[in-house]
């Protein structure tokens, strides 16, 4: 058995233990880059920069469609919370209990009873959104399980059994509504999922001056529909309407386009985004 010295303190040159555990510490939160490089066109930091903000972390989701661990759940197959309806019926504007059906984990418009309305209020987000048409539907065109999911309720990216079922291109499913068709049509069959992964960039204004359009990036069954795209102004069937003064943030709606359109929504998350740099 080798028997060990005595601890004693150890000196490295004028350095002792407790200097070089203290080192040891600043060595750990030395931040790697450089200060020497040149400045990025249009931002404050270097090439590399040492002192640029870590970004935060965040835990995906722990499946495909999964929120992530700073998403905002909106409906989780259980019950409402997160929504007031308009009541059609009143025609007042009030807010009312929503009266969508829960059925199975999903929740089922019900024609003509109003749409639903986030209680809370989103601008720049990503949006996660599953909804499903009817395995029997019929009608053509329009009449094909008509609605809408509507980013600051003026925004809409259609939702229509669009599989083998023809209408005006600016109208089927994964269209930005009167404005842009889908660059391609990824719709599956009536009776299975369909998935919208969106992201939205509201518009920006000085005052009554419009700086910046509204933009969609729109992922239908993960395939790219809409790439960055630019919003005219409101979407409105038969109509263009010029973009107008709107708050920084707005509410979700989803649309109730009357009786006869029967479909359902389940997995619906939310994230707002925010700009590059955020504060550790």
């Amino acid at each position: 058995m080798t028997l060990l010295p005595p601890r004693k303190t150890v000196l490295f040159g004028a350095c002792s233990v407790a200097a070089c555990l203290s080192f040891a510490f600043i060595a750990q939160v030395h931040r790697d880059g450089y200060k020497d490089t040149p400045t990025l066109p249009g931002q404050k930091w270097h090439v590399h920069d040492s002192d640029r903000p870590y970004p935060h972390e965040v835990t995906p989701g722990a499946w495909a469609g999964a929120p992530p661990s700073d998403a905002i759940v909106l409906f989780n197959g259980k019950d409402l919370s997160q929504w007031v309806q308009t009541d059609n019926r009143r025609n007042d504007g009030n807010p009312v209990p929503p009266k969508w059906k829960l059925i199975d984990g999903c929740v089922e418009v019900v024609g003509g009873t109003g749409g639903l309305y986030t209680k809370d209020k989103f601008g720049d987000c990503q949006l996660h959104i599953e909804w499903q048409e009817d395995k029997g539907i019929t009608g053509s065109g329009q009449g094909r399980g008509n609605s809408g999911v509507f980013l600051m309720s003026r925004y809409e990216v259609q939702v229509l059994d669009s599989y083998r079922a023809p209408t005006y291109a600016d109208g089927q499913a994964g269209a930005l509504y009167g404005q842009w068709p889908p660059l391609v049509n990824p719709m599956r069959r009536p009776g299975e999922w369909q998935t919208y992964d969106i992201v939205f960039t509201a518009p920006k204004f000085d005052g009554d001056k419009l700086v910046e359009n509204a933009h969609m990036t729109v992922l239908f069954n993960g395939v790219l529909v809409h790439n960055h795209q630019k919003l005219n102004g409101p979407t409105e069937h038969r109509a263009v309407i010029p973009e107008s003064p709107i708050g920084s943030e707005e509410r979700l709606y989803l649309q109730d386009h009357g009786p006869g359109h029967p479909l359902r929504f389940r997995n619906i998350w939310i994230r707002k985004l925010k700009d590059y740099d955020q504060p550790e």
